[in-house]
């Protein structure tokens, strides 16, 4: 039997990454390359200057994102690593899943309150 998402394995370390819902958005938006904080928020949308701050931080020290200094201006750009750009072809997938799938998942969601509310 193959174990490979049990605890102490090296896919679940590739889903801990997804799971916060702004690590791919992120990461998506950066696809075109390097961004300043304010291009990349109003890229985004309903992201705050926090969240994104912290968001890229996260990717930053997962070697994902890399953060360049814009000489002695207290500016700066993000970019993707070599690392973050192969993460491309698994969150469009996911996308493309999430476009095939959605309206099931969300009728799902619909049934299930549904049943909630009954009970």
């Amino acid at each position: 039997m193959n174990d490979v998402f049990l605890a102490d394995c090296r896919a679940r370390l590739a889903f801990d990454l997804m799971a916060n819902t702004w690590n791919p958005v992120v990461l998506w938006a950066l696809r075109d390359g390097p961004q300043r904080p304010a291009e990349l928020r109003r890229r985004l949308g309903g992201i705050s200057t926090k969240v994104l701050t912290e968001t890229v931080r996260r990717l930053e020290s997962n070697g994902l994102v890399h953060r360049r200094d814009c000489g002695r201006t207290a500016k700066v750009e993000y970019s993707l690593t070599d690392l973050g750009t192969t993460l491309l072809a698994p969150i469009e997938a996911f996308g493309e899943w999430a476009f095939r799938h959605g309206d099931e998942v969300m009728a799902a969601q619909d049934e299930a309150a549904r049943f909630r509310d009954l009970a």
